[in-house]
């Protein structure tokens, strides 16, 4: 995730994800959707029922990545992470035509999951996931990207569908308030999330709203502003009945319960009490609970199986050393964690590591970084290998 060095007391302690059993991957069928409408009982953890779907896109890359190795036994283990379920990013306007394709092999225990990612002025703190619309193009947002979103599932009522709403936003409004870019965000980020939210909310559909991880909201001086950040767009939206809670550690690489924390021994360290992911889930789960909004949440373990690897908690862009983590399992070992998920499609580029580049974040240019990397959202192969030598558990 995303966040300014200015915001001193919004970094977080990683961990590395302590194995659990993993729920089998099912390969995948011709058949698509149900027999009849999906209706999803957001009191109840769905992914007990619907597995995380292996999207078609992620799939595709990930077969065209076997394609160019020469390893045979490497080659047989990438062939293996096509079958594991993963979020499909709709982060522009343009990639919205990626849903209806992904749409036609997800069969009727399968759930779809979605990442809504385009807000204007959208990651006001970082360069390299800068979005496509500018400050003010909220009606854009609105008409252009959710209203389009909500007539597709609203056209496949037989799918069940799982969304994580607007990674960064409101987390970068709770701890980079000092900055320009997140000042001139703030509103269309408030409202565009709450739109999102109230159009969204659809029978088919549970909703998780992204509340950044332990090293960003798990601060003691953030627990409470964030979750009444979060708690305020649930509440604009009208209290959706289809929101479940939050996600947290998307795209991120903290750990799931490792402790002490990768970064307790750091001076700071007193004034975060969320080592880990399993900690900030509970903690800021009941802050949310407090607030007002339901707390249940999913955790991104795509990417977050080595641990020790940054300098900073904050470091968030392609770090190098990095392998694959914990894949699709509801055996979390907590009540308020639904399911580890992966939402970061791992070799995917978090951004360039080129200094020229128009959208390059210094974050790309740390000595921990995986270097060369192409810009935000590319295909990267050398770092998808790096996940796969590194994956925990192994394929």
């Amino acid at each position: 995730m995303k966040f300014s060095q200015s915001a001193a007391l919004a970094f977080a302690a990683t961990a590395i994800a302590a194995p659990s059993p993993t729920t089998p991957q099912q390969p995948r069928q011709a058949s698509a959707g149900c027999s009849s409408a999906v209706t999803l009982d957001a009191s109840t953890n769905v992914f007990k029922r619907y597995t995380l779907h292996a999207n078609s896109f992620y799939r595709a890359e990930v077969e065209a990545a076997v394609q160019q190795m020469s390893d045979s036994s490497l080659a047989a283990a990438a062939a293996k992470v096509a079958d594991v379920g993963s979020f499909l990013w709709l982060d522009s306007i343009a990639n919205i035509a990626k849903l209806e394709p992904a749409l036609q092999d997800v069969p009727c225990d399968h759930i779809l999951g979605l990442v809504i990612y385009d807000l204007p002025g959208r990651d006001c703190a970082a360069k390299a996931s800068n979005g496509e619309l500018k400050v003010g193009e909220l009606s854009r947002y609105k008409t252009e990207y959710i209203d389009k979103i909500v007539s597709i599932i609203k056209a496949h009522p037989n799918t069940a569908f799982a969304l994580v709403i607007e990674p960064d936003s409101l987390p970068n409004l709770v701890t980079n308030s000092d900055l320009q870019t997140c000042q001139q965000s703030a509103s269309g980020y408030r409202e565009g999330v709450a739109y999102a939210l109230r159009q969204l909310n659809l029978p088919n559909v549970i909703m998780y709203l992204d509340a950044g991880h332990g090293g960003w909201l798990g601060w003691d001086a953030n627990l409470k502003p964030g979750a009444e950040e979060l708690a305020k767009a649930y509440k604009n939206a009208g209290s959706p009945k289809q929101l479940r809670g939050f996600a947290t550690n998307v795209a991120g690489w903290n750990s799931w319960d490792m402790s002490p924390g990768e970064f307790s021994t750091k001076s700071d360290a007193k004034y975060n009490q969320c080592q880990n992911e399993k900690t900030y889930v509970s903690t800021f789960g009941n802050s949310l609970r407090s607030a007002g909004m339901p707390n249940h949440a999913i955790v991104d373990t795509g990417r977050n199986a080595v641990q020790g690897l940054r300098e900073e908690w904050g470091n968030w862009c392609n770090i190098n050393g990095a392998g694959f983590g914990q894949r699709f399992t509801t055996n979390t070992g907590l009540e308020l964690a639904d399911a580890f998920v992966w939402v970061k499609p791992g070799g995917e580029s978090d951004g360039t590591s080129d200094p020229s580049a128009a959208r390059y974040d210094s974050f790309c240019g740390k000595t921990e970084s995986f270097k060369p990397s192409p810009e935000a959202g590319q295909w990267n192969q050398a770092y998808f290998e790096m996940l796969l030598k590194n994956a925990k558990p192994p394929f």
